[in-house]
């Protein structure tokens, strides 16, 4: 009877994880919250739930690091972005000073919705925002007007720049969709100083997530790997 019992509550409590949208994975993860400003400090790196956009639904995130991390969210099909879950690794240094700054990332993400997986780079204390886009899904779009195709950092982007009205933004839009992948960021960063768009800047956070438009029903984004690498 006991085991039965246990069996019941077990199966219960799995249900009710489930229900909740986290899913199996969050159900032992090391932290969690559905606070829209939910943030979390590991091994160096900053872990923010960061629902910002207006008309934004509920949005649950998960973390077992700063690496392996996911959301789950249920954002209306309406236009505007309204979130923006990320992990973020500090680098405060000018780009003279660094011989190298590179990133790994895996993700896996849902075919549906409108989003894209995403790098947001701050430069200057957020006077410049540099976004690398390595997949896109839905009704999503750039900053800004069409500059040029480059292949730099390790893959071929369509760059766009433009501003939001508070800072400059360069995006980087990667010319066919990717789950996996390294990136030099200072060599993209050096591409742009190298046109002129600014100069020896310094390098703030370098940020990586999904940014999202809507995930309606509730759609899983999932971090299996990320790391950022400076000296």
């Amino acid at each position: 009877m006991h085991n039965v019992v246990r069996s019941l509550l077990v199966s219960l409590t799995a249900a009710a994880v489930v229900a909740a949208g986290f899913g199996q994975v969050a159900e032992a993860a090391t932290w969690s919250s559905s606070d829209k400003w939910g943030t979390w400090s590991n091994g160096g790196y900053t872990v923010r739930n960061d629902v910002w956009g207006s008309g934004a639904g509920p949005q649950s995130i998960w973390a077992n690091s700063y690496s392996n991390w996911g959301v789950w969210a249920d954002h209306p099909n309406t236009g505007g972005i309204k979130s923006y879950p990320h992990s973020a690794k500090n680098v405060g240094r000018t780009l003279s000073s660094l011989r190298q700054v590179s990133s790994s990332f895996n993700v896996s993400r849902p075919g549906s919705g409108a989003y894209e997986t995403a790098y947001d780079i701050w430069a200057n204390n957020n006077a410049y925002e540099i976004m690398l886009w390595v997949n896109k899904q839905g009704a999503v779009g750039p900053l800004g007007t069409k500059q040029t195709t480059a292949s730099v950092g390790g893959h071929t982007w369509d760059v766009y720049k433009g501003s939001n009205g508070s800072n400059a933004v360069f995006s980087f839009l990667r010319t066919s969709n990717t789950n996996a992948g390294t990136v030099d960021i200072l060599a993209v960063m050096n591409w742009i100083k190298a046109r002129g768009w600014f100069g020896d800047v310094t390098l703030g956070e370098v940020q990586f997530g999904f940014e999202i438009t809507s995930s309606s029903g509730g759609l899983n984004f999932t971090s299996n790997s990320y790391s950022v690498t400076s000296s």
